[in-house]
């Protein structure tokens, strides 16, 4: 992690995010650097809007309210809406974390 947190820092201050970089970053933080770690990081965000990257991660799906139900056969058609709501909140979790997976291989 200590690696994309210095790529994340170099970013949002406003300098290049390259290898030699981020290796004075984790140096100065008393982090052994592993050049091998730092190359597969600078190769996973070659070409990745970091920008949008970090926008599309910051979205945070909240799960619709459901309405109190009041018969019946509206409590159990309530119980499936809060179940598919439920797996619709997961599935763009999911999606979110997969595209985490690719800015940082």
């Amino acid at each position: 992690m200590e690696y994309v947190y210095a790529a994340m820092l170099l970013h949002k201050a406003g300098q290049k995010v390259d290898e030699e970089s981020v290796k004075k970053v984790l140096t100065a933080t008393g982090v052994k650097v592993d050049d091998a770690r730092v190359k597969a990081l600078i190769g996973a965000l070659e070409g990745v809007n970091i920008d949008e990257a970090i926008e599309k991660a910051a979205v945070v799906p909240q799960a619709a309210a459901a309405a109190p139900a009041e018969g019946g056969e509206k409590k159990a058609e309530g119980k499936k809406d809060e179940k598919k709501a439920a797996e619709d909140d997961k599935k763009s979790q999911e999606q979110a974390a997969a595209g985490l997976g690719a800015l940082f291989g």
